[in-house]
């Protein structure tokens, strides 16, 4: 089985012609009945070997990271847990050189990517905790934002080195963290800021996240894996941060006003979603949406079927979008002002 990725990387090398992968492309997508464009292709399994590895690696890293923290200097009670987090991350980069460098494993080199850059940020954070351990909120704050920013720094490393896609959206994320930290350090003890600075910073990741999707409309490279996972850790800062700031979870019930807000937004996602051929906001305010619809299913009368009920509405609805998907997507796009269509995904032309 040949991914996407390893389309690319054969047009790259030399292998095939670019004309002959885009005919592959386009054989593929007329047995599917579906343009390729809206299969939002991402590289995560070549085969059970993935899986094999990535079992391993894990199993080595947290054995590696278990040793680390084991380790004692001075005191004999003195345990440096920041020991931990650099063994990881040494370890990590050195399979990377092999799994990812060499054999371009998606899953692995995911794996192992969070596991230097979490590493690096565990490391910086232990060893902050223990340079002040009395830390009061705006000093605690401070800790995460150097944490966070070296972070960032790590991403960039591993990017510069490996180029796994996924990298991008961990850059992103963790430069997020730093952002909120620093806000958090100036302005403690608010409840509601740091979802407003989340909110703020997930419309910002997926501002980035169009900018790598405009830059590639027909998704055939990689910065359309760049894009995805962009979107990806840009959808759950958007939507829970969202839904927080309206109260939908506060308590156990929702109100039918508030329900159908809940859901007005949730169309809106879909919208949104339909027109840059993206499903990662349905997919985290998909939570939401069934706590409203279940709420207004037990307001109705429906109490013990409430559940079922949702579940069969959310669901018939979702299968439904995804069988239409393109020809939805060519109404949304097609009533869009043509400098905002031309910037985004290519539609299928015979279902336009």
């Amino acid at each position: 089985m040949y991914s996407e990725s390893d389309l690319q990387d054969a047009v790259a090398a030399g292998a095939i012609p670019a004309q002959a992968a885009q005919a592959l492309r386009d054989h593929v997508a007329g047995l599917r009945a579906s343009p390729m464009v809206d299969e939002e292709h991402f590289r995560l399994l070549t085969g059970f070997n993935d899986i094999f590895v990535a079992i391993a690696s894990v199993l080595l890293l947290v054995a590696v990271g278990w040793l680390g923290n084991s380790l004692r200097f001075g005191a004999p009670d003195h345990h440096p847990a920041f020991m931990a987090g650099l063994l990881v991350a040494a370890v990590s980069w050195g399979l990377a050189e092999y799994f990812t460098r060499r054999r371009h494993m998606a899953l692995p080199s995911i794996l192992l990517l969070g596991g230097f850059v979490g590493g690096i940020v565990f490391a910086v954070g232990a060893l902050g905790a223990q340079i002040f351990p009395h830390a009061g909120d705006s000093l605690a704050s401070m800790i995460v934002c150097v944490a966070a920013g070296a972070g960032v720094l790590a991403a960039w490393a591993h990017w510069r080195r490996f180029m796994v896609p996924i990298t991008v959206a961990v850059g992103a994320a963790a430069a997020a963290g730093v952002g909120v930290s620093l806000v958090m350090a100036a302005m403690p003890g608010s409840m509601t800021l740091p979802f407003t600075l989340l909110l703020v910073a997930g419309l910002a990741i997926f501002a980035l996240a169009m900018w790598w999707d405009m830059s590639d409309r027909a998704r055939t490279t990689r910065r359309s894996d760049v894009a995805f996972w962009l979107h990806l850790a840009a959808a759950p800062m958007i939507a829970h941060s969202l839904f927080y700031l309206l109260g939908v979870l506060k308590g156990d019930e929702i109100s039918a006003g508030r329900a159908a807000l809940v859901i007005a937004l949730y169309v809106a996602f879909g919208l949104v979603a339909l027109a840059i051929d993206r499903r990662a906001l349905l997919v985290s305010s998909l939570a939401y949406v069934l706590f409203a619809l279940y709420g207004l299913f037990r307001q109705a009368g429906a109490v013990e079927m409430s559940w079922a009920l949702t579940a069969l509405v959310i669901g018939s609805a979702l299968l439904l979008l995804s069988a239409l998907w393109h020809h939805a997507r060519a109404l949304i796009v097609g009533g869009l002002p043509p400098r905002l269509s031309e910037r985004l995904p290519y539609l299928d032309r015979a279902v336009a």
